[in-house]
């Protein structure tokens, strides 16, 4: 139930109202602090000590999605940079405890009762605030579809998986990519155009990737049945 909370119900309506209230380019700078948060978050639960390498590639990465997505003329809005920070405060101590209880039962079934939990926190919230549906046409249906199996069920799937077998701090960095992707995506099919900013803030978020992939696996820790699965991740 709290993983399914945090990892669903709070982060998603966090999300939102963070991108309800802010420029996407601000919502996802804000959502960017996640990798530095998770190494605070292992530190503490899991005894998995991070290296400085590892902060200064984080703040890195922040910093480069930021000159990747910010305009100078977007507009801060409190509360949705307070749900941009908490969405990304509850997903990151969500992805540590999904490492420190890792359950009996198959990935798909551990990933249909977070969401099944997620959803039923979310529910009265969307009935209180958005009422109940006054029409429902194919193209909705055909999106919850899309929504629903794709972009939640199957994401959260492989999401959990790659936290499975990397730690949590280099699974963290992988959510940089995300506006890298869109940039991308936006450059191919939008005909959208690139600055000298953006393309250096895309390099530095490759990079912080690459070095947090390298520096989140600490040489001095305690042992501990997360940090033995660590290991034996490595060694595979």
């Amino acid at each position: 139930m709290i993983l399914g909370g945090l990892n669903i119900g709070v982060f998603q309506a966090l999300l939102f109202i963070a991108a309800y209230r802010l420029p996407g380019g601000v919502a996802a700078t804000a959502g960017a602090i996640q990798p530095l948060l998770v190494g605070l978050f292992a530190w503490q639960i899991l005894s998995l000590k991070p290296n400085k390498l590892s902060f200064i590639s984080a703040i890195a990465g922040f910093i480069g999605v930021g000159l990747l997505v910010l305009e100078p003329s977007a507009k801060l809005d409190s509360i949705g940079i307070i749900a941009a920070i908490g969405g990304a405060v509850a997903m990151g101590l969500g992805t540590v405890l999904v490492k420190r209880w890792k359950p009996p039962v198959s990935l798909m079934v551990f990933t249909a009762w977070q969401l099944t939990v997620g959803g039923l926190i979310l529910l009265p919230i969307a009935l209180i605030t958005e009422g109940t549906f006054t029409e429902l046409t194919k193209t909705n249906l055909w999106g919850f579809i899309y929504l629903g199996l794709i972009g939640t069920g199957l994401a959260y799937a492989l999401w959990f998986r790659g936290i499975n077998i990397l730690s949590p701090t280099a699974a963290s960095y992988l959510g940089l990519l995300s506006p890298v992707v869109a940039t991308f995506i936006g450059y191919v099919f939008l005909q959208e155009t690139l600055t000298a900013i953006q393309l250096i803030g895309v390099a530095t978020v490759l990079v912080s990737i690459v070095i947090g992939q390298q520096t989140s696996f600490p040489k001095n820790k305690k042992t501990s049945p997360a940090s033995s699965s660590v290991k034996s991740t490595r060694k595979v």
